[in-house]
């Protein structure tokens, strides 16, 4: 299978997993890229802060990193997300949506499929296509 989920902490609470694994190759197809293999590893802050600090020089918390590791010149797409099982629970009642988990792991793979959110109107249409994915993944299971 190409998406795995790794734990490096408590796992969150992610119902679906299996539909989950089924459905992320289809948003890389939607969006015409190609997923080699895509890894998910949830961890807390601590463990996403310090990779934040390592890897990216910033200093602050975030509630998910994304690393393109395609080889160079390569069509197939891999990557490593890293999600902060702290931080979607903290969003998640703050924006009091029950799908927080599920708009990190698209958000996620937006990036690897060339999506930014640097600056207002791509911020913009990132949340639209988060959410777009977020309705067709209901849909998904709906009809499964």
């Amino acid at each position: 299978m190409a998406v795995k989920f790794h734990f490096h902490t408590k796992a969150p609470t992610l119902s679906n997993r299996r539909s989950l694994k089924h459905f992320i190759p289809l948003i890389f197809e939607q969006e015409g890229k190609k997923l080699s293999e895509l890894d998910f590893i949830f961890c807390d802050d601590a463990y996403l802060i310090d990779i934040n600090r390592t890897f990216l020089n910033h200093d602050f918390y975030t509630d998910i990193i994304t690393f393109d590791m395609s080889a160079d010149g390569s069509s197939e797409i891999s990557g490593e997300i890293y999600i902060s099982v702290n931080m979607v629970a903290e969003n998640s009642l703050k924006y009091s949506s029950k799908d927080e988990i599920y708009r990190v792991i698209f958000h996620g793979v937006l990036h690897l499929c060339g999506y930014d959110d640097k600056q207002p109107p791509a911020k913009l249409e990132m949340r639209n296509k988060e959410q777009y994915y977020l309705s067709a993944f209901e849909s998904y299971l709906t009809n499964k």
